[in-house]
């Protein structure tokens, strides 16, 4: 049974659909400053990220935070400590899709992390009281509201035992020419 066969209908629905999309890839720098003068680094970590998602203006905002914890040594390498320092932070993330016809009243964002937060260069200053660090981190968010959708439906009902086509009828393919056929493809 063909399309021709029936005469085909369509109707708009609301659903609950994925009406935006976005990611983003940053790298950031802090300083951290102990309570010693650092002669050396032997160690930066982040630990205890948190962070939620909400929107805002044509993006999403990723509300954060994290630890970063520093081993140093100081006193000329003759003793360590480790710095702790909590960083808040907010990401904003772009939507590189976004379904202009859907219900704002409706929205749910949600944010998901690709890169947690990661420590990739710890220096020390060059004051030499504090140690830089930069991190990278990566983000991916989406956005779910109500949205129309139109779909195809057919009067009466679908019969499961015929078969349904989509394709074009058998006949309609006689005009073409096979000479315009490559066949070194």
């Amino acid at each position: 049974m063909t399309f021709a066969d029936k005469q085909l209908q369509g109707r708009e629905i609301i659903t609950k659909a994925v009406c935006g999309k976005g990611r983003k890839f940053s790298t950031v720098s802090h300083t951290v400053t102990p309570p010693h003068h650092p002669t050396s680094i032997l160690g930066a970590w982040i630990i205890n990220h948190q962070y939620e998602a909400v929107r805002s203006g044509d993006g999403i905002e990723v509300i954060g935070t994290y630890d970063i914890n520093i081993w140093y040594s100081y006193s000329k390498n003759s003793q360590t400590d480790v710095a702790k320092e909590s960083v808040h932070y907010v990401e904003h993330v772009p939507l590189s899709y976004l379904d202009p016809k859907h219900r704002s009243s409706t929205e749910e964002v949600s944010a998901d992390c690709i890169q947690e937060p990661n420590c990739i260069e710890a220096n020390i200053s060059t004051s030499g009281s504090g140690v830089v660090v930069r991190v990278e981190r990566e983000f991916s968010v989406e956005m779910v509201a109500e949205t129309k959708v139109w779909v195809a439906c057919f009067p009466g009902g679908y019969d499961d035992g015929k078969e349904l086509e989509f394709g074009l009828g058998d006949g309609d393919y006689e005009d073409l020419d096979p000479e315009l056929l490559d066949d070194e493809l």
